[in-house]
């Protein structure tokens, strides 16, 4: 990966106007993969809006890191559901239509 598709985790934090510490504890956590490269920490770009979501529960909601660990086991839960479901809509789907013709 090259650095310039990275986003500096510094630079975020200062973005944010938020410490450096609840990265690294939403990583401690498991909930977002923080690349290290040259001593320097980075994120990738897809996980931002994921990591925005988190900073909103904790610094507006007041949520702390063990809730927000519990919603998004439970959002990834429900995601996985959904797909699961539109995956045996798609196949009920098929077979009505085998039996229509």
């Amino acid at each position: 990966m090259k650095n310039k598709n990275l986003i500096q985790i510094k630079q975020f934090c200062i973005y944010h106007e938020i410490e450096n510490t609840f990265i690294t504890e939403l990583h401690n956590y498991g909930l977002i993969h923080i690349i290290t490269q040259e001593n320097d920490e980075f994120l990738e770009p897809e996980q931002l809006p994921t990591v925005e979501k988190m900073i909103r529960m904790h610094y507006d909601l007041k949520i702390n890191l063990e809730g927000i660990d519990a919603i998004a086991n439970l959002l990834n839960k429900i995601e996985t559901l959904q797909q699961n479901l539109k995956t045996v809509q798609n196949k009920l789907r098929l077979y009505e239509e085998k039996q229509t013709e």
